[in-house]
C-alpha cells in the first residue's frame, strides 16, 4: 500500500478517523495487516524496544500477540497538529498462566504525506487486574466509536 487516507494535515475529524482505524486494525491481531499502516522504514519505540521497518514491526507484533492473549484495545485521540497525533489507550489481555492485565499507555504518531505512520513512540504500563475487572472484551462496537473510556 502506498497511501492510507486520511492524509495530513489533520483536522479533528480526520485525526479521530485515523485513531479509530488504528484501533480497528490492532484489534484484528493481524501483524501483516497492522504493519501496512506504517512506512517501509518506520521507526518505533515500544516500551524499551526499538524497531526499524515493517518486517521488524510484523515480527514484534507476532510475538506480542502470542504472549498477550485475548488482547482487546481502546484508543482515544488526545491531541493533533499538522502531521502528528497523540493518543491515549488501554488494552486488556491475559498471559498463558491466566494472569490478567490492563495496559495503559500513550502514543505519539508522525505521518508522511501519504498518510502512513513513519514514527511511533509508545509508553506503556501494565497493571494486574482480576478477570472480573475486565471491561474490554473485543473490538469496540460501532455505537461506541468516539466514546471516551475511564482513566482507571
Amino acid at each position: 500500500m502506498t497511501s492510507r487516507p486520511p492524509f495530513p494535515p489533520f483536522d479533528e475529524a480526520s485525526a479521530r478517523q485515523k485513531v479509530q482505524a488504528a484501533e480497528d486494525a490492532w484489534n484484528t491481531r493481524d501483524p501483516e495487516r497492522v504493519a501496512l499502516a506504517y512506512t517501509a522504514d518506520t521507526l518505533w519505540r515500544n516500551r524499551d524496544t526499538f524497531l526499524t521497518g515493517r518486517a521488524e514491526v510484523v515480527d514484534f507484533l507476532r510475538g506480542k500477540w502470542e504472549r498477550e492473549l485475548d488482547y482487546a484495545l481502546r484508543k482515544e485521540l488526545w491531541a493533533y497538529r499538522d502531521n502528528r497525533i497523540a493518543v491515549r489507550f488501554q488494552y486488556e489481555w491475559h498471559d498463558a498462566r491466566g494472569r490478567v492485565f490492563r495496559s495503559y499507555g500513550n502514543e505519539l504518531w508522525e505521518f508522511d504525506e501519504a498518510g502512513l505512520m513513519r514514527r511511533r513512540e509508545a509508553s506503556i504500563n501494565d497493571v494486574p487486574i482480576t478477570a472480573a475487572d475486565r471491561r474490554i472484551h473485543g473490538p469496540r462496537p460501532q455505537q461506541e466509536h468516539g466514546v471516551p473510556f475511564p482513566l482507571a
